[in-house]
Formats: C-alpha cells, sequence, structure tokens
C-alpha cells in the first residue's frame, strides 16, 4: 500500500510525505477495517478518503452536509483528473437525474451526497447498479445529539448500509467531537471494531491576541500591511466602533 498512496498523493496533490496520521488512516481503510478520525480543521481528512478511493474497487460514496464544501472538493478533483460528483439540493431535478445516471454507469471514483439525500428512492435505485467498496462519513459527529451540529439525516446511514449488496468499509471524520460524541458516531453508525484516531486539535496556522490602548485606524493598516497575502479576522467589542 504504501508506495501506491504515495505515488498518489506526488502524483495528484504534489505532496513528497503525507501529515501526522494520515498514512496511517489510509492503510486501515485499505484493510477495510472502520476508522473514526479526528482530526483538525486543515488537517487533511479529505486526503484520507479521497486516496482509498483511488485504490479501491468501484466507487467512494462520501455524506456531507455541507454543499460548499462539496462544491469544493469536487472542482479541486475534477481538476486534477479525478472523476467525481456531488449530488445536492443545489441541483434541478435533471441534472440530478444525469448524475445519478452516469454514477450507475461506474463514472464516478467518488460520489457526494448530502444525508437528506439517502432517504430518496431514486438515490437507493443506484445501489442495484453501482459497486460502493467505501464509505466515508464527514463531519461525523452531525450524527449524535452532543455534537454541535445534529443533523437527524445522519441516522439513516445504517440503514443504507444494510441496504447495499456488500457492506463497505466506513471511515467516520470530523474535527470536533468529545468521547461522548466519538462514542456515539461508533455506536450510532454501527462501525465494526473501528480504530480510532485523534491526530490534536491544535492549529498552529491561527493564534488569538487581545490588543488594548492603541491607536485602532494604525494598528488596522499595519495588520493589513504585515498580511497582505494571509487571513485574518478583526473582532471590535462594539458595532459603533466598526462603523468609526
Amino acid at each position: 500500500m504504501g508506495s501506491a498512496a504515495q505515488k498518489l498523493l506526488e502524483q495528484y496533490y504534489g505532496y513528497q510525505s503525507f501529515r501526522a496520521g494520515q498514512e496511517e488512516i489510509i492503510a486501515n481503510i485499505l484493510e477495510h477495517t472502520d476508522s473514526v478520525c479526528i482530526m483538525p480543521t486543515g488537517g487533511g481528512k479529505s486526503i484520507c478518503f479521497q486516496i482509498p478511493a483511488l485504490l479501491l474497487p468501484g466507487t467512494t460514496l462520501v455524506i456531507s452536509p455541507l454543499i460548499s464544501l462539496m462544491k469544493d472538493q469536487v472542482d479541486g478533483l475534477g481538476s486534477l483528473g479525478i472523476p467525481a460528483t456531488f449530488i445536492n439540493s443545489s441541483l434541478g431535478q435533471k441534472e440530478i437525474t444525469k448524475r445519478l445516471a452516469e454514477a450507475g454507469d461506474g463514472r464516478y471514483k467518488l460520489l457526494y451526497i448530502a444525508p437528506e439525500r439517502m432517504e430518496s428512492k431514486e438515490f437507493r435505485a443506484l445501489f442495484d447498479s453501482l459497486t460502493i467498496s467505501f464509505l466515508a462519513v464527514d463531519e461525523a459527529h452531525c450524527i449524535s445529539q452532543w455534537g454541535h451540529d445534529f443533523r437527524p439525516s445522519y441516522l439513516a446511514i445504517p440503514a443504507l448500509l444494510q441496504e447495499l449488496p456488500a457492506r463497505p468499509v466506513v471511515a467516520a471524520f470530523t474535527a470536533t467531537a468529545t468521547p461522548e460524541v466519538t462514542e456515539d458516531i461508533i455506536r450510532l453508525l454501527k462501525l465494526k471494531k473501528p480504530r480510532v484516531y485523534i491526530s490534536g486539535f491544535d492549529r498552529p496556522n491561527l493564534y488569538f491576541t487581545v490588543e488594548r490602548g492603541v491607536n485602532k485606524k494604525d494598528f488596522l493598516l499595519a495588520y493589513l500591511a504585515q498580511n497582505q497575502k494571509q487571513a485574518g479576522i478583526i473582532y471590535a467589542a462594539t458595532r459603533k466602533e466598526v462603523d468609526g
């Protein structure tokens, strides 16, 4: 596995080495062992399911509640020459039917769907023609009522797995999971002897600072000049201070 995954990492993503935890998670998925992966935002979760998708037969189904993330990732994969698509409420019925037909023909290595899509009979009819070898559940904390963004549709995932001709390997990904939420993810998704990976919550590229007793205009101009090519957020105590 190592050499094959490494080659794909270099070929498609341009990286010479994996980040902490990525290689172990990918190896585990390719061994067909369920996983729970808790990684900080920006820690490279998507590579952990995109590379196995390229190495496993058939199609990888990715469940995500974030429409904008789906589009961004599918656009990115398309630019790399990786066949992928998404199906969610941003599409009209004609386009959804077209993409479902293409998926049934095996056109895509990754198929992103919103959790609500699992309740669609049209989508579930796809199971007869689609070989799903891997199910990636992104934002997996959404299955837990203890999570900060509970989405009831996530509870339909175990039923979806039962309808598939063969159960795929399942990996759940999230950046935010307390021990209680992690236990919920394992129990509610009915994961089979999963391995749990926690690569930390630290975001070294993010920091907070509070400035007191400074000239706001001078500080803002200096900050913008020093960080012209970087993103940042500046908070003020009141709307009046911002408008002023």
